[in-house]
């Protein structure tokens, strides 16, 4: 599902039909923003979507075999609301935590993904978000598949504290033990991708793609200007910008992201490493 922005006329149509895009105001029916993959059709403007949507976009026939579908978050510091939080979060998305992984093909290539959920608690990364993305790395390490991990968060989560900044070294190590093995992982950070993810595993990849207009950075852009004291240049932390800076390799258009990953993996996996997996 993507997310909506401020819906028309919510008590006079039915529920999520049309949908105002946040850049350039047009009024878009659902119908043809889902034979669009979700894009604006006026200024390109890309909504953000839930991982389902990613499945089906970017997988062969759209299948994912998705692994620890039950793991479950606790409370160990016993944070105020927390509970409510995680109980709120699992009844929207119907998912136990923010991020589901597995085995899947793309363009007939065996490979392991992992997509984030930002409407799971802002896309915060905790502890269980942290040791998915390790088994989900783990996987491709062990069964030599291809990585691709769709990225969107918030940061980390803070109603975890250190146990959620624990996940920054976790992962990383993870990558570290992945490429000595040489097989690719391509991220794929996507609108917003922030703080503790973008400072570990979203920045990693061996290719780093992302889609038009998507904010990536680490801290917010008031923050870093109140504390450098400067005025920070227009775009900064848009994917575009990013790209320019060298930051990522491509900006790809939704519509076109499967086939450039598929382009991509014949080159870093071609089919006689696929036969020897």
């Amino acid at each position: 599902m993507p997310t909506p922005a401020r819906p028309v006329g919510r008590s006079q149509t039915p529920d999520g039909m049309w949908y105002r895009c946040n850049s350039c105001g047009e009024i878009l029916y659902r119908k043809t923003l889902e034979s669009n993959f979700f894009i604006c059709t006026r200024c390109g403007y890309h909504f953000r979507i839930n991982p389902d949507r990613y499945i089906q976009i970017l997988l062969d026939e759209g299948r994912l075999e998705q692994l620890d579908i039950g793991m479950a978050p606790a409370d160990p510091l016993q944070f105020p609301e927390y509970d409510k939080q995680l109980t709120k979060s699992q009844e929207k998305t119907g998912r136990k935590d923010g991020l589901v992984y597995g085995r899947g093909a793309l363009g007939g290539i065996p490979i392991v993904l992992a997509v984030m959920d930002f409407g799971f608690v802002g896309g915060s990364m905790g502890s269980v978000v942290g040791e998915k993305i390790a088994r989900a790395i783990r996987l491709a390490r062990t069964e030599r598949r291809p990585l691709l991990v769709v990225a969107t968060s918030g940061g980390a989560r803070m109603q975890e504290g250190a146990y959620s900044l624990m996940q920054m070294a976790k992962t990383s190590a993870e990558l570290g033990l992945l490429r000595k093995e040489r097989v690719p992982y391509i991220a794929i950070p996507v609108d917003p991708c922030t703080g503790g993810v973008t400072a570990s595993f979203a920045m990693l990849g061996d290719v780093i793609i992302s889609e038009p207009g998507a904010l990536i950075g680490f801290a917010g852009r008031r923050t870093i200007e109140g504390t450098i004291g400067e005025k920070l240049p227009e775009g900064f932390q848009t994917a575009e910008f990013c790209q320019k800076h060298g930051t990522l390799d491509a900006v790809v258009p939704r519509r076109d992201l499967r086939e450039t990953l598929i382009r991509i993996l014949s080159i870093l996996w071609p089919a006689s490493q696929t036969a020897n997996a």
